[in-house]
Formats: C-alpha cells, structure tokens, sequence
C-alpha cells in the first residue's frame, strides 16, 4: 500500500477544511502546505502543526513528495493539475476541472500520458438529494429519465469579503463553475450532455463585480441558466447564481422525473410519487433523506429559519449516507464534526486517498470530471450568444483499470 506524502497548494477558507483530513486518514504519511501569500501558508503552519513549501514548483520538483492537492482559485486549476501529473505526483484538485475544453483534454491526456491519479473533488455527488434519486433510478425505480432539475445557489453575500473583492475570482462566470449543479444530475441519471441552450441574467445591483469593464472575464452574467439534452433521450434544467437572495440548501436536486415514478424537493421536504394501475402513490422520503440533526429538530420553532441559513447542511450525516459513511477510517468516525457540505469532505478525501494508496482510478476520475465540467464552459458560450444550440464536446468515459 502506497503511502502518501502531499502537499495542500492554496491556503484559503476553503483548504482548510480538508488539512486535517489528510492528516488523520491512515494512507498519509505526511501534509505539508505552500502558498504564495506566505503569511497565509504561516497562518496554517501554526494552525495544524504543518511544515511549509515555499512554492508550487518546489513542490512539484520535491522528490518526497508524491501527491498534491490544489485548492487554488478556481480559474487556475488546468495548467497546475497538468504540471503536477507531468512531473510525476498524483492529484486531487477543488471544483471545476478547468474553464475551458483545451485544459479539461489536456488534463485526460496528461493522465492517459502518466498513469498517474487525478480526482475532481466534486462534493455534489454525497449530497442526499442526489444519492436519492441515483439510488433509486438505478434500481429501476423511475422507469426511463425524462426530466430533472438541478441547482447551485450561492449568493455573493455569502462569500467572504476578501473573495468578493478579487474580480478574477468573484466575477468568473457562473457556468465556469458548474459540477455542483451538472454533477447531481448527471450522477443521478448515470448520463451526460451533448447539447446545451443557455441565457443569463445581466447583473443590475450597485457597486457589483459583474459590470462592464469591472472584471478579468468582461463577464456581466451573476446567474445563468441553461437546457440541457442528455445522451439518455432526458432533459435537464441546470441553474447557476450567484446573485439570488438564497442560502441554503446551496446545491440540490429539484426534481427528477421519469416514466413510473418521479420526486420533488423543496427545503426540507422530499416527497416521491409512483405510479400503479389505480392511480399514483405519495411517499414522504424526508426522514431518509434530511441530515439526521435537521430530522431531531423538525418540531423546533425555529426549525424554518434554521433550514434556511444552513445550521444543518454542514457535516451531519442522512441516513442515506449512513452505508457510505461505514467505509471510512476510524479516525474519521471518532471524529464526525471535521467534516463539510452535506458530510461529504470525509468521503471525498477517503475515495481520493484510497484511490492512490491502491493504485485505482477514483470515481470522479478526469473523464467523469470532463463530463460535469464541460457542459458549463459550453452554456457559458451559449449564453452570451443568446441562448443558441450548442454541441458538446465529450472525451468519452475512463479506460479500464
């Protein structure tokens, strides 16, 4: 079994949820950190208790270091994944794979090229409401998929200030940063796209990262939406906002419509219809579904509120999670709270840490990663043709092990 020595590049908010992680899974032997902004990669050093690399090159060049997780803003992932395979390490990157189609093949070919391990950490694919339906659709439970909806709804109030601030990174268009919406769907129907119509919502507050002239992207679009045409003959609506008044649930499956049955999602309630020769059945999923904390208190007078402002969808395991979350460490276990978004951080460092350690493609392997991230980069252009037809280019699905 391959022991891991990584290197975390990007200190941020983000990262710093997934340090411990590494360091408490059985696989890592050792987690040391760099950032180009060293007071931050100091701050971390004396957070965990983590030597520091001087710089991603360093890094890459380090002949101990065998791994690297790049959790650096979302619009420099491409190139850092490809140097990062190229010189021989195995890699777990942040969400999207890249924000263009070029970086996303580049990526597959430099894996194809190496051998090496890359994984997106696409934490959607945990989330209940699209376990739920992947679950059940692949049991046969909804007959042939027609249509679904999914979405990412993350207001800009919500994201720190020192984010906001940097337009490259607050302005990036909302389809550059997709898999948290493509991923559930498509997961959930085990397909992907190949056709794409989309529009956005030109952004109209004061003061906004989104004006003309105002960011790296000349991007004006803080929400776009889009109609997907699935290789299974299905539909999906697929949402991106960032400016929108809402708060939580952040990431969720809508709806997921199929042939016999079909389910519907809204807040805290998750309710399944099927149909039978006398008509249709309703059934309350809620129970299976919801984090288990959010179930406890569902008679709480302020259970609404809670829902809302995301004092449960954070690292509280559903009962649909409950199989999952058995095949994790057991210093994961003894310690449920460092965990993140919906409870899937554990999981997703398990699977990446797992998959190198054996020497096995991770589920969300670069060729699964094309095909939630490629879609959004293809809508962004429709978009901002108006919402013409577009082809989606696909790279086709991982090779055998």
């Amino acid at each position: 079994m391959k022991k891991i020595n990584i290197v975390i590049i990007g200190c941020g908010d983000f990262a710093r949820h997934f340090v411990p992680l590494f360091q408490m899974h059985p696989t890592v032997e050792r987690v040391r950190v760099c950032d180009l902004i060293a007071e931050k990669a100091q701050a971390y050093s004396e957070e965990f208790g983590v030597d520091i690399i001087d710089s991603f090159e360093e890094a890459i060049a380090d002949k101990e270091v065998n791994t690297v997780a790049i959790f650096t803003p979302r619009h420099t992932h491409g190139s850092l994944v490809v140097k990062a395979l190229e010189a021989g390490k195995d890699v777990y990157s942040a969400v999207p794979m890249a924000i263009s189609v070029e970086d996303c093949k580049s990526i597959i070919d430099a894996v194809k090229r190496t051998g090496h391990i890359y994984m997106m950490g696409e934490t959607c694919i945990y989330y209940p409401s699209s376990m739920y339906c992947a679950e059940s659709h692949k049991r046969g439970d909804f007959g042939n998929f027609v249509y679904g909806e999914s979405q990412y709804f993350h207001d800009l109030s919500h994201f720190p200030q020192e984010f906001i601030n940097d337009r490259a990174a607050s302005a990036v268009p909302p389809f550059y940063y997709p898999t948290h919406s493509t991923a559930m769907i498509l997961n959930a129907a085990g397909t992907y796209a190949t056709k794409v119509s989309a529009m956005g919502y030109t952004d109209k507050e004061e003061n906004t990262p989104f004006a003309v002239g105002e960011n790296h992207w000349d991007n004006v679009f803080s929400n776009e939406f889009c109609l997907m045409q699935l290789a299974n003959g299905g539909i999906a609506r697929v949402s991106e906002c960032r400016r929108i008044g809402y708060k939580a649930p952040s990431s969720f499956v809508s709806g997921f419509y199929g042939t016999k049955a079909s389910y519907q999602f809204n807040n805290a309630q998750h309710l399944v219809t099927k149909l039978t020769k006398d008509g249709v059945t309703l059934e309350d999923v809620s129970d299976y579904v919801n984090p288990a904390e959010m179930t406890k208190n569902k008679n709480s007078d302020k259970f609404k509120q809670d829902v809302a402002n995301h004092s449960y969808q954070w690292n509280n395991f559903a009962p649909i999670q409950y199989e999952q979350a058995e095949r994790l460490p057991e210093a994961y276990k003894q310690n449920p709270t460092i965990n993140g978004h919906m409870a899937s951080h554990q999981l997703l460092i398990d699977d990446f840490c797992k998959a190198v350690s054996e020497g096995k493609m991770p589920y969300v392997n670069a060729w699964r990663a094309a095909r939630f991230t490629i879609p959004g980069i293809i809508a962004h252009e429709s978009a901002k043709q108006g919402g013409v037809l577009m082809d989606i280019p696909d790279f086709g699905e991982a090779p055998e092990e």
